[in-house]
């Protein structure tokens, strides 16, 4: 007696029969069936939507974007600044060379406009600024010898003596002395500044389009020496006033002259190669860079000492400038029409437009009243004929039209395969498209039946079509 083979487990089999399913549905192809619905407020969203779509794109994508142009961004650039103007304090007169820091007429320079000077500073022993911490003594016990702080102006002895005005007292340094809270005399510099005069020179270039332009205008009658900028009548004009620059930045000339701060002067160069070189302009703006509102670091300051010598002493005195930093920052965009980047703009519009018909196919599928019906209609499920592989000249004659039609593929039954409607890959190319029309609320719906798929398959076959629907 032969032994029974053991039956494989039910969820083996179930996972056999899904992995062939979804094989199988892997290499279904799927193609559009073209429905048309004659309802208006459904085809008002569907233009609506497209109108939007071509809307966006011609006006932002290719008119204020100009995506059809190949672009570069950060230009090669260069700036040369030069300074000129005199102006005087209370104890001497001032020029370029002394108020300027550095000298060398780059891309971001300081103007004194303020000064502390501690003169007179050699090295010994000296009572510790007030400032710092724990720089205040009772006693020499309260000062530790050899204590070096950071924030301080020299190295403790450990001895505890007078300060040089009223009668405190704070711990003795060795260093540069007299310190420079203990001596400063303060000057003001900003009485003449404002009308100090800046040339700013930048050229600058796009490698990709080897274009190169700079803000300068090419005169021999000695242009640069009479003129100032101005927008509209001397753009090529590139000498700026100091009082116009704080002023265009929206700060007060004498408050930032005592304060000191950062002023950027932007040059924007926004090119449109594919109009002529003399529309590529460079733009100006200014404004305050470092955080004014801000107590703990307003403002701008920095030191420096000239050294010399007395009696074979070296000696120096230490200047604590406050002034106005200018910092001239260079950027832009260059633009010429490319193929490539038309074609690829064209291509995502063109496609962006089929958002609409997404839209619409969700509503008409999902809040319609009738979206079952527009479901069966707008899914259809072809099958295939199986055929033997002897039989690729009937195959062949029927391609030709020489043959009739075979039986349908998807039905077992014999007798409803007699009866059955040609599939629709059957059917004749010049039939007209299906159209789903809404009726009028009035008209009552009639029942539909559900034992006549040919109606549901073929206009042919019924001749007021989906109306009744």
């Amino acid at each position: 007696m032969a032994v029974a083979e053991p039956k494989p487990p039910a969820r083996a089999e179930a996972a056999r029969r899904l992995a062939r399913g979804c094989w199988s549905a892997f290499w279904d192809y799927e193609t559009p069936k073209v429905i048309v619905v004659k309802n208006r407020r459904l085809g008002v969203v569907y233009r609506a939507v497209q109108l939007l779509i071509l809307l966006y794109f011609v006006w932002y994508v290719f008119i204020v974007q100009k995506s059809y142009q190949d672009s570069e961004t950060g230009p090669e650039s260069s700036v040369i600044t030069k300074v000129k103007g005199i102006t005087f304090s209370e104890h001497k007169v001032w020029d370029v060379e002394e108020y300027v820091k550095p000298p060398e007429g780059g891309s971001v320079f300081s103007i004194i406009t303020r000064i502390e000077v501690t003169p007179s500073q050699t090295l010994g022993t000296c009572p510790e600024s007030m400032r710092v911490s724990n720089a205040t003594c009772d006693s020499d016990e309260d000062c530790v010898a050899g204590q070096l702080d950071m924030l301080g102006n020299g190295l403790r002895t450990g001895r505890c003596v007078p300060y040089y005005q009223g009668s405190a007292k704070t711990c003795e340094v060795s260093g540069w002395c007299p310190v420079e809270d203990g001596a400063s005399v303060s000057q003001f510099l900003g009485k003449m500044a404002p009308n100090f005069t800046i040339l700013i020179k930048n050229s600058i270039h796009y490698p990709k389009f080897q274009f190169s332009k700079g803000n300068i205008e090419h005169r021999k009658d000695g242009y640069l020496k009479r003129c100032t900028f101005d927008e509209v009548s001397d753009l090529y004009c590139p000498i700026f006033k100091l009082g116009f620059i704080v002023e265009q930045a929206g700060e007060n000339f004498t408050e930032l002259a005592h304060t000191g701060g950062v002023i950027g002067v932007i040059i924007n160069w926004d090119c449109d190669l594919d109009l002529s070189a003399s529309k590529c302009n460079p733009k100006y703006s200014f404004r305050r860079l470092d955080p004014k509102h801000v107590p703990a670091s307003s403002g701008y300051n920095f030191r420096f000492a000239k050294y010399y010598k007395i009696n074979g002493s070296t000696t120096r005195t230490l200047i604590k400038a406050y002034g106005i930093r200018i910092d001239v920052i260079v950027h832009g965009q260059a633009g010429k029409f490319s193929l490539i980047p038309t074609i690829i703009n064209l291509a995502t519009a063109l496609t962006s437009i089929g958002v609409g018909s997404f839209l619409c196919d969700w509503i008409l599928l999902t809040f319609m009243n009738k979206h079952k019906v527009y479901s069966r209609k707008k899914f259809d499920k072809v099958c295939t004929p199986r055929r033997s592989p002897g039989s690729w000249p009937v195959t062949l004659a029927f391609v030709l039209g020489q043959a009739p039609p075979p039986p349908h593929p998807c039905t077992a039954d014999p007798q409803a395969l007699a009866a059955a409607a040609p599939p629709p890959w059957l059917c004749p190319t010049s039939a007209p498209p299906e159209q789903m029309v809404d009726p009028p609320e009035q008209t009552a719906e009639p029942e539909l039946s559900t034992s006549e798929p040919s109606r549901q398959d073929s206009t042919f076959t019924d001749p007021r079509g989906l109306a009744q629907l």
